[in-house]
């Protein structure tokens, strides 16, 4: 068996260029890579292309990178947590390519899948379709979509084994899969390393044919985007 280990988020995300197209699972802040994300940081790897269905926060996830100028263009879906997200937006310091949410996950697991483009309703009519092509099918019209893929995924599992083999947990299991599979080198922290062989096989998320590094990341901070309570009368 091979042994995908590597000591930890710094040697896993090393040989990032400057100019590299990531993935980074996650939806909203739950489910991000924030081991990877802090070694970015720490790297200083820039003009990046991030594909992730959000931008985290201003203080938190790739809101992060965003504040230090590492990330040259967004692919995403929705950005309304991060102001300064916004204001790279408006003052046209970073390109973004908005996507509807769920063509975002299908041209993800299209690339993955090895699909160059398919045809979708969403975004007909819209800014979405400019410069695409729409076809006809059963008297309705269709927006044709590419599919997308990265130099490198970076995703977070809930548990994982020294050959790759993943396991999500709860909301995790979002676009992390899919984009297991997209990336040419997918880097994968979990909460929990175990040895091969210990994971039932029926559980398994994401084979580890589609991980190439893996680690056990440390002090995640899970943190809620938003909460909201309710007032307790008395």
């Amino acid at each position: 068996m091979i042994n995908k280990v590597v000591a930890g988020a710094d040697a896993a995300v090393a040989d990032i260029p400057d100019g590299a197209v990531l993935m980074l699972g996650g939806f909203g802040l739950c489910g991000i890579p924030e081991n990877c994300i802090a070694a970015l940081l720490k790297t200083g790897v820039k003009n990046l292309t991030c594909i992730s269905n959000n931008a985290g926060v201003d203080d938190f996830g790739i809101g992060m990178l965003l504040k230090t100028r590492q990330v040259r263009k967004m692919i995403s879906s929705y950005v309304g947590e991060n102001q300064e997200f916004e204001r790279q937006l408006l003052s046209g310091e970073l390109l973004v390519d908005l996507i509807p949410q769920g063509t975002l996950a299908e041209r993800i697991r299209a690339g993955g899948a090895g699909i160059p483009a398919f045809f979708t309703p969403a975004g007909v009519g819209t800014e979405v379709a400019e410069g695409k092509e729409v076809r006809e099918f059963d008297g309705k019209p269709y927006l044709l979509e590419s599919w997308l893929k990265a130099d490198f995924s970076l995703v977070k599992a809930w548990k994982g084994d020294t050959t790759g083999n993943l396991i999500f947990k709860g909301t995790a299991r979002n676009f992390n899969p899919m984009m297991a599979t997209a990336g040419t080198i997918t880097i994968a922290e979990v909460e929990e390393l175990v040895p091969a062989g210990e994971l039932d096989p029926n559980q398994i998320h994401t084979p580890g044919i589609c991980v190439h590094r893996i680690f056990q990341g440390t002090h995640y901070e899970k943190r809620i985007e938003q909460r909201t309570v309710r007032s307790i009368e008395r």
